[in-house]
């Protein structure tokens, strides 16, 4: 049976955070973060959709955030707004997207799936 989370790992702890950034760095992976809220209507609306979007594109490592449990990660990132997409290579910042804009996530999921 499928994970209601597709390839989505839920980001718990900063261990989880370090883990995670070091095997993309490890493998070439392009790391897509979903900074989220449970009380935001639209990052429960785009959440399928980015669930979706994990299943297509293996090749990138999908990650999810929720800003109230890991306020300190959301600040070491600037994170200002929800949902804020936010793509990482190599540890660094190369991209993001603030807000729920389903065509221009699929667009930059696209673009960074295919320079892999």
């Amino acid at each position: 049976m499928a994970s209601p989370h597709g390839n989505v790992h839920i980001i718990t702890s900063k261990q989880e955070w370090e883990a995670k950034l070091f095997e993309a760095t490890t493998n070439g992976k392009i790391v897509v973060v979903d900074f989220t809220a449970a009380w935001c209507g639209p990052c429960k609306m785009i959440a399928p959709f980015y669930t979706e979007l994990s299943e297509r594109y293996a090749q990138l490592l999908f990650l999810k955030v929720d800003v109230d449990e890991m306020a300190d990660l959301t600040a070491t990132w600037e994170v200002r707004a929800m949902p804020t997409f936010i793509f990482i290579k190599d540890g660094k910042q190369i991209d993001k997207l603030v807000g729920a804009n389903r065509p221009e996530l699929e667009k930059k999921v696209i673009n960074y799936a295919t320079t892999v």
